[in-house]
């Protein structure tokens, strides 16, 4: 049964990794999150499916039989504006130098997280503009918010937000009632892992609470040492 947070309609995602237990396992996945998957497990293959078919989004491992990722992902931008992220465990700079050189909208290291890797393919496909044309209001916990326009309300009222708080706000609600944590966060509002030091996130969400904070309640909670995860105020204690 699909993610109720899911998008309404099923994005297709070609998937080009030759280690068919992953690939199984990624499947199931992206599946249970309102993804349409289908896998090609060497590069000559993936090529073929990623020129015929129509896909919303290509994952692409680097180190794949025939062909190598980098090849594929050639041969793929000639004639091809398709989204790509390349996966490998070639974790060199050089390495994603050249995936994003060669074209790739984005590149993550093995072992991967796959919350991280949704959130990378969510926020790929919001950037390149594949999201659903017919964009549904987000609600949860007394907030609404819209995605095509940007505006929030929260137990009716409307609430002024930045853009960056938007981003976090909206990941937040989608995922209501589960604790996100700060990699995944980091992920979908700025592409890439938080760090140790990094403050950025932490100065959004308190602004965030502010915004939202209403008898000295807010439905946005720290989970210490995780992350954070949207409750409805109901739920939050004081």
């Amino acid at each position: 049964m699909p993610d109720a947070n899911s998008d309404k309609a099923a994005r297709a995602v070609l998937l080009i990794e030759d280690d068919r237990d992953l690939c199984s396992l990624m499947t199931d996945y992206f599946v249970h999150h309102g993804f349409d998957v289908e896998a090609a497990h060497d590069g000559r293959q993936g090529l073929a499916r990623a020129l015929e078919g129509s896909f919303d989004l290509i994952i692409l491992d680097v180190m794949l039989p025939v062909l190598d990722g980098f090849e594929v992902l050639r041969q793929v931008r000639k004639r091809s504006a398709t989204p790509v992220i390349m996966l490998t465990a070639r974790t060199a700079p050089s390495d994603r130098i050249s995936g994003l050189d060669t074209g790739a909208d984005d590149y993550l290291p093995k072992p991967f997280d796959p919350e991280e890797l949704l959130a990378r393919m969510r926020a790929v496909l919001r950037r390149t503009g594949r999201s659903d044309p017919v964009v549904q209001d987000v609600e949860a916990g007394g907030v609404r918010l819209n995605p095509q326009t940007r505006e929030v309300w929260y137990l009716g009222d409307p609430v002024e937000i930045t853009s960056l708080e938007f981003e976090v706000l909206e990941v937040l609600v989608r995922a209501a009632g589960r604790t996100v944590s700060r990699d995944e966060l980091a992920a979908a509002v700025y592409q890439r892992r938080s760090t140790p030091y990094e403050r950025s996130l932490d100065v959004h969400i308190s602004h965030l609470r502010k915004k939202l904070e209403r008898d000295d309640r807010t439905p946005i909670r720290t989970i210490r040492g995780v992350g954070y995860q949207f409750a409805p105020v109901t739920e939050v204690e004081p």
